[in-house]
């Protein structure tokens, strides 16, 4: 008869053979993990929307990791029953990725019996509905592990090659497909002259196939604006859709006041943004959106001062935003010590955030953004050159590759070429030492 540590032995080996959240080496640090669940409780959960049971799946795995294991437990049961409701059966492959989880929240909780017995309706699920192609995982579990790469893993590659692997089996999922070339274009996404030709028809392809997925249309309209095209009518009739939208972080709002930001009119985004708000005046994510508009017109559009009313506005908007989004408030509150420094009486309550931003415990990256805004701050507010180069070169010195550390470096590479600087020659070592392995 075999002993219960023979037994729990192999349970476990059966539990790290699952392909599930729990296996599939998602371990941020509880930061990252506070900050990732404000982003994903911005996704919608209205009915129809072709990800929700992903969406739960992912939200219960981070509700465990920070501890919250009923939480979790809840949100696996609604993962279960987004699934039968979207695919319209009450089983399917689908499932398995749901049921592992299960097995392991269960497994973790001591319910090893409970445990087991999602094990077996694992085993009967693979039976039933067995991978298309052999020796390769079931389409199903790696669009579901793409999709959970995508949102949670620095690895582009992988997402990219788990929807290959998974359209190539199932064409007919046209969400798929559109995640798929979303996550392909996000290589283009600095560029200023927009994706290459053949990736643009990629995405042509994929709106013409997912015609409801309004964030898929205004990022085609972004590219086609960055081809010279115009497109001001096309993103009023846009706007008007994503208005009658439930509201989400997937209704393609935000990426839309940025093509009108760019491309049509920063005073018509903040009236977009306004209109949404009024519509739903307590959805905190169109709060967010709105906090953004106001930042744009006040720190980038300085052709015209704001009046203060614009400014009060602004930064009672992001104070608000601030509140409801504590775990991820970094970059609001660098927006927000920006748009006191542009107010006439605001410099004081710009250095205080700043200091206070200064002092706390933060993550390298963090720091890293922390110290590339300062520079800003110090050099175009402050007037004060020299402090913002020490504080670029605390930038460009964490050994992290980000957005922030490049332009800091491309910063002091131009005051070092200009030669106008006393401080050039120092630059130039600092420059020279960091090329080092």
């Amino acid at each position: 008869m075999m002993s219960a540590a023979q037994s729990e032995t192999i349970l476990e080996s059966k539990l790290e053979a699952l392909q599930c959240h729990f296996t599939w080496d998602l371990d941020p640090s509880r930061s990252v993990l506070l900050r990732r669940r404000e982003k994903f409780e911005d996704i919608g959960t209205e009915e129809g929307n072709s990800w929700l049971g992903h969406i739960y799946n992912l939200r219960g795995f981070i509700q465990y990791k920070l501890g919250l294991t009923t939480d979790a437990q809840s949100l696996f049961n609604k993962a279960a029953e987004a699934f039968r409701q979207m695919r319209s059966a009450d089983e399917g492959p689908w499932l398995v990725v749901n049921y592992g989880n299960l097995a392991w929240l269960n497994h973790h909780l001591g319910d090893q019996a409970e445990s087991q017995a999602y094990l077996t309706k694992i085993d009967a699920l693979k039976n039933k509905y067995p991978s298309p192609s052999q020796d390769e995982l079931h389409p199903e579990i790696y669009a579901e592990k793409a999709w959970t790469l995508m949102k949670f893993s620095r690895d582009r590659n992988l997402a990219a090659d788990y929807f290959q692997r998974a359209i190539k089996m199932q064409p007919d999922m046209v969400e798929w497909n559109t995640s798929h070339v979303l996550g392909l274009a996000r290589a283009f996404k600095d560029s200023n002259t927009g994706l290459e030709a053949d990736m643009l028809e990629k995405v042509r392809i994929a709106k013409e196939q997912d015609p409801e997925n309004l964030y898929l249309a205004v990022y085609y309209l972004e590219q086609c604006v960055k081809k010279g095209e115009r497109i001001e009518d096309e993103a009023r009739e846009l706007a008007r859709k994503v208005l009658r939208n439930p509201v989400s972080s997937y209704s393609g709002m935000k990426p839309l006041m940025m093509v009108y930001r760019n491309y049509v009119s920063i005073d018509e985004a903040i009236e977009l943004a306004d209109e949404a708000l009024e519509n739903h005046p307590d959805e905190r994510y169109l709060k967010r959106c709105a906090a953004l508009c106001y930042k744009w017109k006040i720190i980038f559009f300085r052709d015209s001062r704001p009046k203060q009313s614009m400014i009060d506005r602004a930064i009672s908007l992001n104070k608000e935003v601030i509140s409801l989004y504590p775990h991820s408030s970094l970059t609001k509150e660098l927006a927000l010590a920006n748009i006191h420094a542009k107010s006439n009486h605001g410099q004081g309550e710009a250095e205080e955030i700043y200091w206070e931003l200064l002092e706390r415990d933060l993550e390298p990256p963090e720091k890293q953004v922390l110290y590339n805004h300062y520079a800003k701050y110090l050099f175009y507010d402050q007037r004060d050159p020299q402090s913002s180069i020490r504080y670029n070169m605390k930038a460009a010195a964490i050994p992290h590759q980000s957005f922030f550390r490049g332009d800091s470096i491309t910063t002091l590479k131009n005051i070092k070429d200009k030669n106008r600087n006393p401080m050039c020659r120092e630059i130039e070592e600092f420059l020279a030492n960091l090329q080092k392995p």
